[in-house]
This record gives structure tokens, sequence and C-alpha cells, in this order.
């Protein structure tokens, strides 16, 4: 019995972390479903949604908290009524963050923080992710305390891209120490190609912050026009580039942040095939650079995902499925 205890604790232990990662993917897809549905607001109070535990919160239960809590009377003011559906992604968001992910970071903490196979690194990391986690519900209760305007919204964003860092560290410890992972890479071509892609990840989170300001600033969507292809995208108002002064950068925040998607993308075409041609003179093949590719092909198809957003404008808006698509691709 002794030993199937030992056996059971060690897939635990080694599988736990990858059960967190697709936890935090899943928690960050919600939070941008939230986003687009503009349903940030739902519940708003915190931890509590309307002063209850649940989400089916009816029309005259709103007006009569909304009545009882004047303060807490969000942008949208006290007549504004949320779907169930609305109020549902910001309560099941909050659930599966504060009391499904938190306590299995702490678990993983619990089990990994002295595990003699990992060493010192090991310990750094999960104490890390404990703050970060702890952190992630500090600002995720700012950010409905701010009715979610839109420098809390990109902190919280931040937060949890940290966090999943975070979360990829002791994914790539373990994985370093059993070889045997689909994340382990050669430590010399790793170590020969880290700073490249340390700045190319910098400059992608850039280009996430920048869609975050464009998605919670009013009438940033529409910083390029409504007037199809080709003037709308992937030109901005007819233009490539424009001068932009230091009060407009909220308006053209969704020009700016084409130019920073383009930049990106550019950059990592380039690197993927300098990435292939070196390795294929070295006639090796790499775990490594199928990753990349991996990562450029999907940012590109999250560039086309962008642009078929913009196009689909009509008198009704635009088509939310495409935004959430891509949202879907990022994480």
């Amino acid at each position: 019995m002794g030993w199937i205890l030992l056996i059971g604790k060690n897939l635990v232990q080694d599988n736990l972390t990858k059960v967190i990662v697709i936890t935090t993917i899943l928690v960050i897809a919600l939070g941008g479903t939230i986003r687009i549905y503009d349903a940030g607001e739902s519940c708003p109070d915190w931890p509590l949604c309307f002063g209850t535990l649940g989400f089916t919160i009816s029309e005259e239960e709103q007006a009569k908290w909304w009545e009882e809590n004047p303060d807490e009377i969000d942008s949208r003011g006290s007549s504004h009524r949320y779907t169930t559906f609305e109020i549902f992604t910001e309560w099941i968001h909050r659930f599966l963050a504060g009391m499904i992910l938190g306590p299995l970071v702490i678990l993983n903490w619990f089990f990994l923080r002295r595990d003699e196979r990992y060493g010192k690194d090991m310990e750094n990391a999960t104490r890390l992710s404990i703050i970060l986690i702890l952190w992630q519900g500090a600002v995720g209760m700012l950010t409905v305390k701010m009715d979610n305007e839109n420098w809390s919204v990109i902190l919280h964003l931040g937060s949890a891209l940290a966090f999943m860092l975070t979360l990829i560290w002791i994914w790539a410890i373990i994985s370093r120490k059993k070889k045997t992972d689909w994340i382990s890479f050669n430590p010399k071509l790793a170590a020969e190609w880290k700073n490249k892609l340390i700045f190319m990840s910098g400059l992608i989170l850039l280009t996430l912050f920048s869609g975050t300001l464009v998605s919670t600033s009013p009438g940033a969507n529409y910083g390029c026009g409504i007037n199809g292809f080709y003037e709308s995208w992937p030109l901005c108002q007819g233009e490539l580039v424009s001068n932009i002064a230091l009060g407009e950068i909220v308006a053209k925040s969704q020009m700016i942040h084409r130019w920073l998607v383009g930049l990106v993308g550019i950059s990592l075409i380039g690197i993927s095939l300098n990435m292939w041609n070196t390795f294929k003179q070295q006639d090796e093949k790499s775990l490594l650079i199928k990753w990349v590719f991996s990562a450029t092909i999907v940012y590109i198809i999250n560039i086309i995902l962008g642009g078929l957003y913009v196009l689909s404008w009509t008198i009704d808006g635009y088509l939310e499925i495409l935004s959430l698509k891509s949202i879907a691709m990022i994480v």
C-alpha cells in the first residue's frame, strides 16, 4: 500500500503544474469573454455578486440592490440590468480563480517547494506563484472597485501573464530534470537564442497590453473607422501612418496597436527563418524551433482574425465571436 501511495504522490507532483496551467488558460480566456461581452461590472461588489454567492440575480433583485447600495452604481447607471449569462461569466471567472486555481497553487507549492529532485529554483518558483496568485486576487478586487478602468484591466492582465510565466518556469524545472517532457529544450540551443526570444516575448506582451487599452477605452474600437477594406483595415482611416500627439494616444490606440502587431509579426517571421536556416545547416532537429514556428503561425492567424473582426462591422456592431477566437488563440 505504501508504494502505491508513493507512486500516486509522485504522479500528482509531476502533473499538478500542468493542470494549473490549463486552468489558468481557461481563467484568462474567461476574462477575455467578460471583456468582449462588456460584463466586467456585472458583479458590482467583491467577493460577492450583488450581495449573494450565486449568479441568478433577477432584474428586480438588481434594482433593489442598487437602491440599497447607491455608492456601488457603475458606469452604466442604476437603470442598467445585466443578463444571467453576463453575470455568470464574471461569477465563474471568480469561482475558478478563487476556489479552484488558488488552492491548487497552494497545494503545488506544498508538494514541490522542498522536493530534493528540483533544488532551490523550485522553492523560489513555487513561492513566487503563491505571491502572484494572491496579488492577482487583490488586483481583481481593485478592478471591480475601479469599475474596470482601463489601467486596472491592463494591470489585471499583466499580473495574469506574469503568473502564467511563473507556472511555465515551474514546468520547465520539472521538464529539465525529467528530460522527457515536451517543453524540454536543448540547453545549448536555448542559451544561444534566449536573448532574442526574451526580447520577442516582451514585444508580444506589449502588443497584448496595447490591445487591452483598445478594448477598454470607450470608442477606441472605432479609432480606425468602419469603412471596410482597405480604409479601416489594414489602413487606419485610410492612412498607413499618421502623427500622434501626446493627448491622442488613447484615441489612436488602435493604430498604435497595429504598428506594434506588425512589428512583432515581421520580427517573428525573421527569427523563424533565421532559426530554420541555422538548424538546417547543422542538420539538427530542434523542439525549440517547432515551438517558435508554431507561435509564429498562431500569431499570423491572430492578425488575420483581428482584421476580420474590424471588417465584420455592421449597424449591429462587430462580430464578437472573432474576438473571442482571437483571445483563445493567444492563451
